[in-house]
């Protein structure tokens, strides 16, 4: 047994007192019979450690080698290794066996900026918005239409006489100075401008009888306004320039096609023919980008002829390559030919069918032409107005600021869904006077667009293995009957008198 005192319990009786008994003048009371205490101070006890802590170092580089190689380890590494690339090859097959079953992506078409929205026609600037700087002033206006492009004038000077035209200056609307000042507006706005250079634009003869003179002009005028950074030309009569003078047409069409170095302008046509199989073939012989015609004009209110136009020009791919329209400079606008109770529904039609939709200047707000005068000058609301109006001129107001709302919303929406921009078309339904089509892209939303042009309601049965039986309000030509956002049945949807709807419904694979 150790000889070294054990400190485990060690009492310090060093620090340790006695309690005294107190006397009647420690206690200070003077009360002589206090009993006296006996009681101890506590003892404190104290637990040393008997031990010197180790410290551990563990094993040596030899030691560890020589662990390392015993057989248990070797086959426990041998282990770890294969399961590791056990399961990096299970991923990579995994992910594999992924990507070959998803769907492949449709390559998309070639589309071009003059594809990816509608195109605005300002045919007389002057009615418009008085001169070319006040178009300028409207720019973010246009902008918030969602407008791809400008079609503006013409602004040149035209007389009977082809010795006098003039295509290279501004002698309508404004000054050369300002013309370029719209196109730098513009231009930030990423709104394109184009300009019509229809050379006798107030003639009969568009292109004048001696097309050579004509011609000639042309050239010039194509590189003077291309090194302005015009974007492109719009022509009207281009069947009879093609049909009589087909090579001087080409050197033109090459001329604007081409472009510059830096841009390629678009050549947009116009021609009054308005039967499929006549627009079908000056799309071909043409050679144009777009094509604008009659075909919805001559079409009236009919459903049959317009999904049989539809199918049979797109037949042919040009979706990219037709352009839709009703309102036209010559023709009028849109609430003149079709009637008030009707815009609506037209503005989806052009805005939902394949192809580009070009609308004339104040369609998005119903403006109707006056007598005798196709070009009826623009109203342009303010927010104040709505204060200071009551009785019919406010309701004229309210009704064409839920106009331009309306058309936002569809010009908006057709630039930004694919199915819509570039989808297939599939005709769902047609009669005389109601309509139904599908719009559809890979796999994005799929979009139905259904119209009745009638005076009584009618029940649409839409069948088609693309369909689902349910589709949801996108855009109602009437939200109170068919309200944003709700679920209609698609075996039986019921349209009103002069009513359209959008639909949507997801793509489910």
């Amino acid at each position: 047994m150790s000889t070294e005192v054990d400190m485990k319990d060690v009492e310090l009786n060093e620090v340790e007192q006695e309690k005294q008994p107190m006397t009647a003048g420690d206690a200070g009371n003077g009360d002589a019979s206090s009993p006296t205490s006996t009681e101890k101070n506590g003892a404190v006890k104290v637990k040393m450690a008997d031990e010197t802590e180790t410290k551990f170092t563990g094993l040596s580089k030899d030691e560890l080698l020589k662990v390392a190689g015993t057989p248990a380890w070797v086959r426990t590494r041998w282990a770890l290794l294969i399961l590791f690339w056990l399961g990096w090859f299970g991923m990579l097959a995994g992910a594999i066996g992924i990507i070959i079953q998803a769907p492949r992506c449709k390559p998309l078409p070639e589309m071009n900026w003059w594809n990816q929205g509608a195109l605005y026609e300002i045919g007389d600037v002057q009615a418009f918005s008085e001169n070319l700087d006040g178009l300028k002033q409207k720019i973010d206006a246009l902008a918030q239409l969602k407008v791809k492009g400008l079609l503006v004038g013409p602004i040149h000077k035209s007389t009977n006489d082809v010795n006098e035209l003039d295509l290279n200056t501004v002698s309508v609307a404004g000054s050369l100075t300002q013309f370029e000042a719209l196109l730098d507006a513009a231009h930030k706005k990423s709104i394109n401008v184009v300009l019509d250079l229809t050379p006798n634009y107030l003639g009969e003869q568009p292109w004048f009888d001696d097309m050579m003179t004509v011609a000639n002009k042309l050239k010039v005028a194509l590189v003077h306004w291309q090194k302005l950074k015009v974007d492109g030309f719009k022509f009207s009569g281009i069947e009879r320039v093609i049909a009589v003078q087909p090579a001087v047409w080409e050197e033109l069409r090459a001329q604007v096609q081409n472009g510059t170095d830096e841009k390629k302008g678009v050549l947009i046509g116009v021609t009054e023919k308005s039967s499929p199989e006549e627009v079908g073939a000056l799309l071909n012989s043409s050679g144009v980008d777009l094509l604008l015609s009659g075909v919805l004009r001559a079409s009236g209110r009919s459903g049959i002829q317009v999904a049989g136009a539809a199918e049979q020009l797109l037949g042919a791919q040009n979706q990219t390559k037709l352009a839709w329209n009703v309102g036209e400079r010559k023709q009028g606008h849109l609430a003149s030919l079709v009637g008030g109770e009707l815009v609506k529904l037209n503005q989806m039609l052009l805005l939902t069918m394949p192809g580009t939709p070009v609308f004339n200047y104040g369609d998005e707000i119903g403006l109707e032409d006056q007598v005798a005068n196709k070009f009826p000058q623009m109203i342009w609301d303010k927010p104040e107005d709505a204060e200071t109006l009551n009785g019919t001129a406010k309701e004229e107001l309210d009704e064409r600021v839920a106009l331009r709302s309306y058309f936002k919303s569809l010009s908006e929406l057709r630039s930004k869904e694919r199915s819509l921009l570039h989808g297939d078309f599939v005709a769902l339904h047609s009669s005389n006077s109601s309509l139904a089509y599908l719009r559809s892209w890979d796999q994005s939303q799929r979009y139905v667009a259904a119209f009745n042009w009638g005076p009584d309601a009618v029940t649409l049965s839409l069948a088609h293995d693309q369909l689902p039986a349910q589709a949801t309000v996108e855009v109602s030509t009437d939200p109170e009957q068919l309200a944003p956002k709700s679920p209609v049945d698609l075996k039986a949807l019921v349209l009103g008198a002069n009513q359209a709807v959008l639909l949507q419904f997801p793509y489910t694979g």
